[in-house]
């Protein structure tokens, strides 16, 4: 068996190539990918090259964490069965060739547990659901809920939804791109320069910028936090003091866990939480070098999706 996927040979050498697969087992299923989702945050550094040490870096390798498809063959010990679309969050399937995420493919082996079933209905949106439990795992795990959020891309949208959706007060949302200011779902996005808060209870970053701690500290009230929830590639650091004087918590928001998933799950099956207007482009996955170009620098490109239905 095997596979046309996403193939980053070495930085910024992105093609599609024939990938053959491990032979699924009895507890595996094999999925036909429809869709998948394009990262500006972590393939973005491991298509520049710049991803810090990490497990499993190193090239060649096939990225993509954000998958949707359905399953077509099941292990006789699987706990999914062919015919359900599922959400899978990336593949270790490509014997010596990294996975790396590992879901940018169209066909994938992967453990039964690790193919989420999702509602029909969400289609193409589907591949959100990893960015929304990255959402979610920021603003539960913490004592109060964001509001102050850094950065109006994908994932600092779905953090404002998430803190709306609590019904908790509508967060602030700052952005420096003006293309990027549109689209908000009952809240408010502000230039910072425009902002002269400076008593911020929860600032929720999800930037990725490195340079921005001290900005964020000095918007903070007395206790406030600041959560670091984008990816950075270069160290962070602090002015001392002005911490000091605030008595600043600072948390790292880790990877999202199943249960961070299943509530996001929850909500859009309620209707509290909307995946829409979240993507922005579409590309057929033949065009996929192009598609990851324009995804990492078309500022109008929230969300760039490849669509591996005609492949097989």
């Amino acid at each position: 068996m095997d596979t046309v996927a996403v193939l980053l040979e070495a930085p910024e050498r992105l093609v599609l190539s024939r990938l053959a697969l491990t032979p699924p087992g009895e507890e595996d299923v094999v999925v036909e990918v429809e869709w998948s989702g394009i990262s500006t945050g972590t393939e973005r550094l491991l298509y520049s090259g710049r991803m810090p040490s990490f497990p499993g870096m190193g090239y060649p390798l096939v990225p993509g964490y954000e998958s949707v498809g359905r399953v077509v063959q099941a292990g006789a010990r699987a706990t999914r069965r062919a015919g359900e679309r599922v959400f899978v969050a990336g593949a270790r399937c490509f014997g010596p060739v990294r996975g790396l995420f590992g879901g940018a493919a169209r066909r994938l082996v992967v453990p039964s547990a690790r193919a989420v079933p999702i509602d029909e209905e969400l289609g193409a949106d589907g591949v959100l659901l990893a960015l929304a439990a990255t959402a979610q795992h920021a603003v539960a795990s913490g004592a109060a809920m964001p509001d102050l959020v850094v950065g109006h891309g994908v994932l600092g949208r779905l953090v404002a939804r998430l803190v709306v959706a609590a019904g908790s007060p509508p967060p602030v949302v700052w952005e420096r791109n003006e293309a990027r200011r549109g689209g908000a779902h009952g809240y408010q996005v502000l230039d910072p320069e425009a902002d002269p808060r400076r008593d911020y209870r929860c600032i929720c970053d999800v930037s990725g910028d490195s340079s921005l701690l001290d900005a964020l500290i000095a918007r903070l009230a007395p206790g406030g936090e600041v959560v670091l929830a984008g990816f950075y590639s270069a160290p962070l650091s602090f002015a001392f003091p002005p911490a000091f004087m605030r008595e600043a918590r600072i948390r790292v928001a880790a990877e999202w866990k199943e249960p961070d998933l299943l509530a996001v799950k929850t909500l859009l099956s309620h209707g509290r939480l909307a995946l829409d207007g979240l993507v922005t482009h579409r590309r057929d996955a033949a065009e996929a070098p192009d598609a990851y170009r324009t995804a990492f620098d078309d500022p109008a490109c929230l969300k760039m999706i490849l669509d591996w239905r005609k492949q097989e």
